[in-house]
């Protein structure tokens, strides 16, 4: 599946314009451009199988927090029939996720989209949501945002898939999340493991039913809603 061609970005075009594809600054394209994670390498597998169980009827996917690009190439390259647009709210990711297309030259990998949950969201059609490991790095007020923007755009049936580690029944899974846990709002006292049940009600709340829980490698869940 090819996408449809991206539109022509001027070269004076502002890196946080969200509408647009992205080009790197003449900075970024002198550093390392292709940023590595290991966590990506270890769990893409994992989370391209769930993908291809729920996926089987969507063709144009928005992924939030694409990070350093490594899952958008991953999952365009295992699930050809989807168009990827692939977006985050760092400059470094953006150009990161451009090295990566670039080497990938995969025809269904869309430009990078400038993007941050909180900002408005660019006008572009998608039928289904990921968004992995982004929950849990981010204050309370991106779920809710997520939340109703996914109840807002996503067609009848569409898919909002969300990865990363949860506690359930207000109990963390393992002494490693609970570890990750208190890291994380050492970092960040707005951030930190949320409690499952919690996200299922605030997905409720905006019209999206819980259609699965698929339990993965190192503590972490695969959590399905459709629309």
């Amino acid at each position: 599946m090819s996408c449809p061609p991206a539109p022509e970005v001027p070269e004076s075009l502002p890196l946080a314009d969200a509408s647009s594809p992205v080009r790197p600054t003449p900075q970024e394209l002198s550093e390392p451009s292709r940023l590595a994670s290991p966590a990506a390498a270890r769990n893409r597998d994992a989370i391209l199988g769930v993908l291809r169980e729920v996926m089987g009827e969507s063709r144009r996917v928005l992924e939030l927090a694409s990070g350093s690009g490594e899952h958008a190439v991953h999952f365009a390259s295992g699930l050809p029939h989807l168009c990827w647009q692939p977006t985050d709210a760092s400059a470094r990711a953006l150009a990161s996720i451009v090295a990566w297309r670039e080497e990938a030259s995969l025809p269904n990998l869309q430009a990078p989209l400038a993007l941050d949950v909180l900002d408005p969201w660019p006008e572009v059609t998608f039928d289904s949501l990921v968004a992995i490991n982004l929950i849990h790095i981010s204050p309370w007020r991106v779920t809710s945002e997520l939340m109703l923007q996914a109840g807002r755009r996503l067609p009848k049936d569409g898919v909002l898939y969300l990865y990363g580690p949860y506690k359930r029944g207000g109990q963390h899974t393992a002494p490693s999340n609970e570890g990750f846990d208190v890291q994380l709002k050492s970092r960040n006292p707005l951030w930190g493991v949320r409690d499952l049940e919690t996200v299922i009600e605030e997905a409720e709340r905006n019209g999206l039913r819980l259609d699965k829980v698929v339990e993965m490698p190192a503590n972490n869940l695969s959590v399905v809603f459709r629309r």
